[in-house]
């Protein structure tokens, strides 16, 4: 898998590039791709999103619908964002999203953050993502799969301004406690790793060069 790195771009920008990203792997022209990238304020929400849980325009931060699944969740400085376009196909039978959850803790773990995936209770919200073991979410995921081939993929708070988790329901949760590495390494008296050590971990455990 090929790794593409990028800065700042706005959502909408990399919404219109996805698509022809997915549209070059679907028509075998490009290999499978990580692009590793962050975004301005902005929050997403898939179609499952009630209105109650988005934020109220007070909160002066855009909201955009989007195309993947999963509910409400925040982009913004300091945050890691990595959009994964990949033929499944090629891949054989998987979960995808739970190779994303695994890759995450992995390279999570080796910056010294342990961390878990959690199972999700039967007609409960989902609680796909990557947590601390004491029931705080760090990273969302959500993702979607057109012809055999994913789009959208996953966050990672790393320093971002958390305030803004408290103007809206993160990920259809409503008692969900939002946490970044930052808070964790302060809470365990470490040093904030850097992005580019984040993106480098998160490359290597999903197998992106």
């Amino acid at each position: 898998m090929q790794r593409v790195d990028l800065g700042e771009v706005e959502y909408d920008v990399a919404g219109k590039q996805m698509q022809a990203w997915v549209e070059e792997r679907q028509a075998g022209t490009a290999e499978d791709r990580l692009f590793l990238l962050s975004h301005p304020p902005v929050i997403t929400y898939g179609s499952r999103t009630a209105a109650e849980d988005l934020p109220p325009e007070t909160a002066g931060i855009p909201a955009v619908a989007v195309d993947r699944g999963g509910f409400a969740t925040y982009h913004g400085p300091g945050q890691l964002v990595g959009y994964l376009v990949i033929d499944v196909k090629r891949r054989g039978v998987v979960d995808v999203v739970r190779w994303v959850e695994d890759g995450l803790i992995e390279a999570l773990g080796s910056l010294g953050f342990p961390l878990v995936r959690r199972e999700t209770p039967k007609g409960a919200s989902s609680l796909v993502g990557v947590w601390t073991a004491d029931g705080r979410k760090l990273c969302s995921i959500g993702m979607r799969i057109r012809k055999g081939v994913t789009s959208h993929g996953f966050s990672v708070n790393v320093a971002p301004d958390m305030s803004v988790f408290h103007t809206f329901t993160t990920c259809g949760l409503h008692d969900v406690t939002m946490v970044s590495l930052a808070e964790l390494a302060a809470e365990n008296g470490h040093p904030v790793p850097d992005d580019t050590a984040v993106r480098d971990a998160i490359a290597h455990s999903l197998g992106a060069a």
